[in-house]
């Protein structure tokens, strides 16, 4: 791919005004602070002439189905983006969702059908899984290690083990400390897999390929690891999709053994143009698959800009 190319996401374009026409779009957590959705999706409605506008919500867990059922009544309200905590009990509230979503038992975005309906999609899996292609991180018959067991980790798991061409992990491991959660998400995804999906008690990397930090560990300067890193295997790559405070320190440290450490951004930016399609913006989806510089330079922190050195690469691999 020539990524000198001309292509519409590199036009420059100032936010538009908010009208009262404008479609609104609303991204839900708690906390709500670190989330990146908004720097990618606002510029991309406007360099494409679109009248909408994604706004970030803090909800708290208790308010969170009576928010989503009140705010659709606001006919200007279109759809939504689900972050942490949020993407497994807003289940509750929806009519239908993808077949993914039900084995992960979360979505990632909502939206509303021109019958009224909600319907639930879930990306984050597939984004994970090409962002592993994207940094030449192999899966394919590996022993995988999930730390954390919510929405997105569940969504990974799923996506991990579903049969694709390059093939699929073979074992993966989930860890969570709230008693249950881990066996829960593992017996679910159990029941429609071939590959091993277990929960277990600890959140020891060793004898793991693959080490995911896919809890909320890393969204504080003071958490502690996720794992421990001296005990990651030599040939092991780990990720971590927290996207705040980046490097994390679990990423240092495991790049300071030598480790293939990346962060979370690739993740986000491989599932975008999904998210497009499931809103209806099927031009601009078309455009980012095109693209394979603009959105990286948009997002990574200035910490990390000098590691965007793919750009030869194709801007989406195939799950």
């Amino acid at each position: 791919m020539n990524d000198q190319r001309i292509n519409p996401l590199t036009k420059v374009a100032s936010m538009p005004p908010v009208h009262g026409d404008t479609d609104v779009y609303l991204i839900l957590g708690d906390p709500i602070e670190q989330v990146l959705a908004p720097e990618i999706f606002n510029p991309l409605f406007a360099r494409f002439g679109m009248d909408a506008v994604l706004v970030p919500v803090q909800v708290a867990p208790q308010h969170l189905h009576a928010f989503v059922k009140t705010a659709f009544l606001a006919k200007n309200i279109k759809g939504m983006w689900l972050t942490i905590p949020h993407k497994v009990p807003v289940m509750e509230v929806l009519d239908g969702y993808s077949e993914l979503a039900r084995l992960a038992g979360a979505v990632n975005a909502i939206r509303r059908n021109d019958d009224g309906t909600l319907e639930g999609g879930l990306f984050d899996g597939e984004g994970f899984v090409c962002s592993l292609d994207y940094f030449d991180i192999p899966y394919a018959g590996k022993k995988v290690l999930i730390v954390g067991a919510g929405g997105a980790a569940a969504a990974i798991g799923a996506s991990l083990v579903q049969s694709r061409a390059s093939g699929s992990a073979s074992r993966v491991a989930f860890f969570d400390p709230t008693p249950g959660k881990a066996a829960e998400v593992a017996a679910r995804l159990q029941a429609a897999h071939a590959a091993q999906l277990v929960a277990v008690t600890s959140s020891d990397p060793a004898g793991f390929d693959l080490v995911v930090n896919a809890s909320p560990l890393g969204l504080k300067a003071a958490d502690p690891l996720p794992c421990d890193v001296a005990r990651l295997e030599p040939h092991a790559a780990l990720v971590d999709i927290v996207m705040k405070n980046y490097p994390t320190p679990v990423v240092r440290a495991a790049r300071a053994r030598g480790i293939h450490a990346e962060p979370g951004f690739e993740m986000l930016i491989q599932q975008a143009h999904l998210y497009l399609d499931f809103f209806g913006f099927h031009d601009i989806a078309a455009a980012l698959r095109q693209d394979t510089v603009t959105i990286r330079q948009q997002i990574y922190p200035q910490a990390l800009l000098d590691e965007i050195t793919q750009a030869a690469k194709p801007f989406f691999a195939t799950p």
